[in-house]
């Protein structure tokens, strides 16, 4: 890692991970409904201004915001509210552990409809790891649970919802050439307009205002919801996203030691077993084959002759699989790899052969009909 990507990584995880804090702040004063809301619109407000300032343009394709307002209905409006909603029975401690499993639901679903072709052995094994560790987090065998509660599964009916709305962006919108940041900024925009609409139909309640509530708000919309986008984006831009994907193992570890130092929330000894399983599993699942790390390795040189994934050889010895000077690829390997370099390679190749004879032109159907027969003679 860069010098500078420790602390930023460091300070993500902190952000998303004392979330969950924020939201148990918030609902002490506001509704559910009204501290998601606040949140999309404070976000959406931060990325809106950092669109300004970078001089971005608002996609106009229909298309385009039909696939943001699907990813904002899921990865958005749903997720967020039902943490908000969970959190006034559970703490905010149990909201990240369960949300950790996030990853887990994520490939499984990805299996389930095809995204993913296969799945290897250490992704399997992770698969089987992750849940039997959410089995010991919720612990269905107590019938004290706190996990097992109506809150409980609210917040997995959450981590189930980021991990569709994974999946859909990665179908439908990650490769339509706009950037992190106005995705991101359409889809806070498509979902806090989503919460409004849910807030005039539930009606707004008296809120109890007090400076804890107000600054949990502003905290989680303008930093957790706005910067943190900003943030991840230039952890992906420099290091790449499996750099910043690390920040995941993070965020369990941030919520509980943040709900046992701010709120006294106690953690048993189970639920953090099965969190370390859960993690385990999600590293597992994780894990690149050692084929694809190879060509991930040299993607940077591969061969230009046969496009492969192995660093190509200097052109004094030649490509082992024949793309030396004197192979059958060895034209486009001086060539180069790129289209216009082969177009080019093909043209000079077609000049030095000289002039063509011209073709022979052959008869139409209809001339061939109309040719006197052959008389035998």
């Amino acid at each position: 890692m860069a010098g500078k990507t420790l602390p930023r990584i460091a300070l993500l995880a902190l952000i998303w991970g004392s979330g969950f804090l924020w939201i148990k702040l918030a609902d002490r004063g506001f509704s559910p409904v009204e501290v998601t809301f606040a949140r999309l619109a404070t976000g959406a407000a931060v990325l809106f201004a950092v669109m300004l300032a970078r001089r971005d343009k608002v996609p106009r394709s229909p298309r385009l915001w039909a696939g943001i307002v699907t990813a904002a209905l899921f990865a958005n409006a749903v997720p967020y509210l039902l943490f908000a909603v969970a959190e006034q029975s559970v703490s905010s401690s149990t909201a990240g552990i369960i949300n950790a499993t996030t990853p887990l639901w994520t490939a499984a679903l990805a299996l389930a409809v095809r995204h993913q072709k296969g799945v290897t052995r250490w992704q399997a094994a992770g698969l089987v790891i992750g849940f039997a560790g959410g089995a010991l987090i919720f612990a269905p065998w107590r019938a004290t649970s706190e996990l097992l509660s109506a809150g409980g599964l609210e917040c997995l009916a959450a981590s189930v919802s980021y991990a569709v709305s994974y999946i859909y962006m990665d179908r439908f919108l990650a490769r339509r050439g706009a950037s992190a940041i106005v995705l991101s900024a359409c889809q806070l925009a498509a979902a806090a307009v989503m919460l409004a609409v849910a807030l005039a139909v539930a009606g707004v309640p008296a809120p109890r205002l007090t400076a804890e509530s107000v600054a949990a708000v502003a905290v989680l919309g303008i930093i957790g919801t706005g910067l943190a986008y900003v943030l991840n984006y230039q952890i992906i831009a420099s290091d790449g996203a499996t750099v910043a994907s690390t920040v995941t193992y993070l965020l369990p570890v941030i919520a509980i030691a943040a709900g046992v130092i701010v709120l006294n929330e106690r953690i048993t000894a189970i639920t953090l077993a099965g969190m370390a399983l859960v993690l385990a599993g999600v590293a597992l699942t994780r894990r690149r084959p050692v084929r694809a790390a190879r060509r991930l390795s040299h993607a940077g040189t591969r061969c230009p002759a046969c496009r492969r994934g192995h660093p190509p050889a200097p052109v004094t010895s030649g490509c082992p699989r024949g793309a030396g000077p004197r192979g059958r690829r060895g034209e486009r390997a001086r060539a180069g790899a790129g289209p216009s370099a082969r177009r080019a390679a093909a043209g000079r190749a077609w000049r030095r052969s000289g002039p063509r004879p011209r073709p022979r032109r052959r008869r139409s159907h209809r001339s061939a009909r109309l040719a006197p027969a052959p008389t035998g003679r």
